[in-house]
Formats: structure tokens, sequence, C-alpha cells
């Protein structure tokens, strides 16, 4: 049986706006995000950056080129230059300490995107105590280990690109129980996967109901027509990340399964 982690501890299906809901808004900005919280949505999805002075910023190119009004890459500029430009030429880049800041009751799926994002990560999850509201996650297996270490007292994370593989297969072969054992032994509570990758169905029943036996959440990324929804919903995903917001609130309002967020007094 997997620890507990307060993170995922919501009434399920959980629901994840991803950039704050980019289809509906300039991603990764306060105003996507206040749009969600607006919404109802209690988890937020968002990538961190650091600067080459070591700002973390709520973005997730690695680039500044093809959102904002300005170019170049975050890890080679300082923050007082990356803090001129504005996203659609409108809104500010936030710092990830902002959005964690901002709204006390959300909880927040942090994409590590690069290495130099874990020690001040690590040192902005301590200061702020934030342990039970962040879900790590990272295309890097190497990277996403490095996070973890980095933390001063276990925090939720997912698991990585290795380790959905190895869930998938295990999935799909009988008797792979080498895979299992490992995954079991690695104490990760969910599994954060696409709904496909190169022409592959990724989130299937099979692989939702493997990482069930294993104690696992399944959350399915980034769906946004909401038939896809529906189907990922009947064969048990526990959680949807999505641009289209306000399409997910609907499907799991239809469905009697959607439970927002508390109105703040």
């Amino acid at each position: 049986m997997l620890d507990r982690y307060a993170f995922l501890d919501h009434p399920g299906p959980l629901a994840f706006a991803h950039r704050g809901g980019a289809t509906e808004g300039r991603e990764n900005t306060m105003p996507a995000f206040q749009r969600a919280v607006d919404l109802g949505y209690t988890y937020l999805e968002t990538d961190a950056h650091a600067t080459r002075d070591g700002v973390l910023l709520a973005f997730h190119d690695h680039t500044l080129d093809r959102v904002t009004d300005r170019t170049g890459r975050i890890a080679d500029l300082p923050y007082r230059e990356i803090k001129r430009a504005r996203v659609g030429g409108v809104d500010d880049i936030p710092l990830l300490e902002d959005v964690l800041g901002a709204w006390p009751d959300t909880r927040l799926n942090i994409d590590v995107k690069e290495a130099a994002v874990i020690a001040p990560l690590a040192e902005m999850v301590k200061r702020t105590a934030a342990h039970d509201r962040i879900c790590l996650t990272s295309f890097s297996e190497t990277r996403l280990a490095a996070a973890r270490a980095a933390m001063d007292r276990p925090v939720c994370s997912s698991l990585g690109p290795r380790g959905v593989a190895a869930l998938r297969i295990a999935s799909a072969t009988e008797g792979y129980g080498k895979a299992l054992v490992r995954l079991a032994r690695s104490g990760v509570p969910c599994a954060q996967v696409p709904y496909g990758f190169r022409g592959l169905r990724v989130a299937t029943r099979s692989l939702i109901r493997t990482a069930h036996a294993l104690g696992m959440q399944v959350h399915v990324w980034t769906v946004d027509r909401p038939r896809t929804m529906e189907h990922l919903l009947d064969i048990g995903a526990d959680g949807i990340m999505t641009d289209n917001i306000s399409g997910l609130r609907a499907v799991l309002s239809e469905r009697g399964q959607w439970h927002p967020r508390p109105a703040s007094p």
C-alpha cells in the first residue's frame, strides 16, 4: 500500500487546469489561473523554469519566443530582463511563488523543466511549507529523482517516463511481474500519462486497472475533447488535465462529479 499524500486527498475525479487553461486565455499567466480558480478549480498545472540568477518562473517553454514579445533562452537571461517580457504582449510572466501564494487553497502540479529549477524549488517549498500543495513531474527521470531527493520531506510526485513505460508494459503483458514489483517499491502515488503517444493508446482501461492495483492514481493529459473526457472517466481515470477548463467542468458537472473548491469568504 502506497503512502497517502495530502495533495491527492480530494474528491475525484481531479480536474487540472493545464497552464491555467491555455485555450481560454494566455497560458501560465495570473489571469489564466484566476479564471480557473473562479470556475472552481482546485488543481492548477504549471511549469517551472529558472532564470540565470535563480528566479523561479511559471512558464512552459525554454525560450521566450513563442508566447511573449521578447526572445531568448530563459536560463541565459537575468530576471531583470525577463520581467519586461509580456505574454501575448499583455501579461507578466508570473513568479512560481506568486502563483502558489495567490490562492492558498489551490494545489500546483509542477513540471520541473530544468535541473537549475531544483534547488530554488526545494528552498521555496520548505520556506512556504507547501509540501502538501505540490506534485512534482518531469519528462526527465533523472531530473524528477533529483527533485524528489532535494525536498526536506516527501512530496507527491508522478512516475517519470520510464515508470510510465513500465506500467504500460506490465498492463499489456501477462505475468510481467518484475515491472510491477519495481513500480510497487517506488512509492510514487500517481501516474500522469498522455492519452496517446506516437499513435499508441497509453491511457487504457488495462493501464488504469494495473495502476489501481498498485495503489496509484492515473491522471491523463492533455485532453480537450468532451467525448474523450467522457471515455476516460468511464474507464476509471482519476484525473484529467485540460486546456478546455470550461468543457471539463461541464462534463464533470453533467456526471455529478464536479467538486469545486470552496468559495473564499
